[in-house]
């Protein structure tokens, strides 16, 4: 339906005028998806048990849907860009110049300022919208919480142990790394280590400037035949192995993550970390620092091991218990370990770095100039991308709005958001449960319709970074099913559906161009699409009360507001819901209530 006075506030653009026709053929868009009711208790807040009992995308190669003209055309607010408004980046660790220069020719602010105490830290991070740090700045959970403004936190490097990710993620901070940027400095040094250990380099370097000439001394180790045990076998351990190939050596390893077939191409043979231990004359480790890591090696693996065996540990202090460390080199258990890193850096306790049998290097990993430009430039380069909207990269604990940059997702982020927000909205009478979508596309949708529910909750902001994190925490669980049954050749261009567990109550949408449209709110469906963009004010009322539009109209000429768009539902049990995409919020709706049983603004 589509009515209201041909003069006054309405406009051309008024739900008398159709809107366009939706192309019968669909869009391309994610895999068809289906989900089964589930239901999800939510504490907080006083809502319906909630179950987003079918929520499906579905597709059929096609034709794409012509974008509609008019405020249906616009881009839709809300979706993960609001990250991307990034003005002004703090640089807490010296990094090189590019960094800095790639940040300003993007158009963002940096402020360079290196060797900060936590004190200063605080007070110059109030204000920024980005943080670079290598690994000395410590990102604490008090040094997020005095960043009123910041969105995103830049590691120039791998681990991430110096950043509290959890809590970034509930502050809905993206945290982001260069996983490669100092990967092949990280793995020379490991081989560097391995070939320093074989034939005791640096041990022989001390006694020649100590004026001694000890040849029988360091009688050391050809590596051909020996085997070495790369515990993780990520981007430096295979890189570490294939070099250590070519001095013949036999490579073995673990990693949870990795298939032995994937190893078995860079000749890794995977094997139990129970049948490694005793066949290894080198082990060398590269995982990151988790509490199934720490200790990894310790007494009880030690005594396991060939006696004699060498430990290069390169990747993080502590994954090498330093005191079961120390008793195996004096035992003979452990011929010789090579350190870059300590659990306590610089290391208090010298009895370990003093030991002649240990060689130690002041954590010098990604300390190359290649390394440093290379990280520096990648980190710089991911956030400009992010700013600009082309892209991200690199993201520790968003994965979510990885997705939300693609051209052919946003606007279903936007649409999944704005659903929430309805459902929310019009259920907020009941106690209430989630459930969300769907096959390759749940990791951004599931988190765009959580954040639209929870949205206008405790929380300051949620996004899509922390949404599903509040959602747990707020006992709202969130599940995803789907199925690839496509829809008719002639039907919608793609549905998506959230409804209530146990209750008619459900919203339904697609997309018109790039903005999301309502086809269905409780059981009422819509004959030509309502926009879900700007400002919408929401109604429902008697189908037969003849004054709620001519009121409307008279409060929108009162408060100079524009109605872009006017749609109306078909009627249910006797009401009818209504759409109105307004040009500005209207300040009071004193009038209208008593002539509509409900009646709601949103900003989406």
């Amino acid at each position: 339906m589509g009515c209201c006075p041909s003069k006054g506030p309405c406009g051309p653009r008024c739900g008398s005028s159709p809107a366009p026709a939706l192309d019968p053929v669909p869009r391309p868009v994610p895999a068809a998806l289906d989900f089964p009711p589930c239901g999800v208790t939510v504490v907080p807040w006083p809502w319906p048990r909630w179950g987003v009992r079918s929520a499906s995308v579905c597709a059929v190669p096609g034709r794409a849907q012509p974008a509609a003209s008019g405020p249906a055309s616009r881009r839709p607010r809300g979706t993960a860009m609001a990250f991307a408004k990034l003005q002004k980046v703090l640089i807490s660790d010296s990094l090189d110049p590019c960094c800095r220069d790639i940040l300003q020719a993007g158009g963002i602010q940096v402020l360079e300022k290196p060797g900060l105490s936590k004190e200063e830290l605080l007070v110059e991070i109030a204000d920024c919208d980005g943080l670079i740090v290598r690994s000395a700045t410590k990102v604490t959970a008090d040094v997020l919480e005095a960043a009123e403004r910041l969105q995103v936190v830049g590691r120039a490097g791998t681990g991430v142990d110096n950043v509290d990710v959890e809590a970034a993620t509930r502050k809905g901070v993206l945290v982001m790394n260069t996983p490669a940027g100092n990967s092949l400095s990280a793995a020379e040094l490991t081989c560097g280590m391995i070939l320093c250990l074989a034939r005791q380099i640096p041990q022989a370097a001390a006694s020649m400037k100590e004026g001694k000439w000890d040849r029988k001394k360091y009688m050391g180790m050809e590596l051909n035949g020996k085997t070495l045990g790369v515990l993780g076998l990520g981007r430096i351990g295979r890189e570490v192995a294939t070099r250590m190939q070519a001095f013949g050596m036999k490579t073995i390893g673990y990693d949870p993550i990795i298939t032995p077939e994937t190893s078995a191409a860079f000749g890794v043979e995977q094997l139990p970390l129970e049948q490694i231990w005793p066949r290894c004359d080198f082990i060398t480790v590269h995982t990151p620092l988790l509490p199934s890591t720490t200790g990894l090696l310790n007494d009880s693996t030690f005594a396991k091991c060939r006696r004699g065996v060498q430990v290069v540990n390169c990747a993080r202090g502590g994954i090498v218990d330093e005191g079961a460390l120390l008793r195996a080199l004096q035992s003979g258990q452990c011929g010789g370990a090579a350190l870059d890193v300590f659990t306590q850096e610089p290391p208090k306790e010298r009895e370990l770095v003093n030991h002649p049998n240990v060689i130690c290097c002041p954590h010098l990993g990604a300390s190359t100039r290649e390394a440093q430009s290379r990280c520096g430039k990648e980190i710089a380069m991911q956030m400009v991308d992010m700013a600009t909207g082309k892209g991200l990269a690199g993201v520790v604990n968003g994965q979510a709005l990885s997705k939300a940059f693609a051209p052919q997702t946003k606007p279903w982020i936007a649409l999944a958001k704005a659903l929430g927000t309805v459902l929310r909205t019009t259920a907020k009478q009941a106690q209430g449960s989630v459930q969300d979508p769907l096959k390759d596309a749940e990791s951004y949708l599931a988190p765009a319709v959580v954040s639209g529910m929870l949205a206008g909750g405790r929380q300051k902001e949620v996004t899509l970074v922390n949404a599903l994190l509040l959602a747990q925490e707020a006992g709202l669980k969130v599940t995803a099913t789907h199925n690839d049954v496509a829809p008719e050749p002639h039907g919608s261009a793609g549905l998506l559906q959230v409804s209530l567990q146990g209750t008619p109550l459900r919203v339904a949408g697609t997309l018109q161009g790039s903005t999301p449209v309502l086809q269905e709110l409780g059981g009422a469906t819509f004959k030509q699409p309502a926009p879900l963009a700007g400002h919408v004010l929401i109604y429902r009322a008697k189908a037969s009360e003849p004054s709620t539009l001519p009121t409307l109209a008279g409060l929108l000429g009162k408060a100079g507001v524009q109605l872009q768009s006017y749609h109306s539902s078909g009627a249910v049990a006797g009401e009818q819901w209504s759409v109105a995409g307004l040009s500005a919020p209207l300040p009071d709706l004193t009038e209208l209530k008593p002539r509509v049983t409900e009646v709601f603004q949103l900003h989406l």
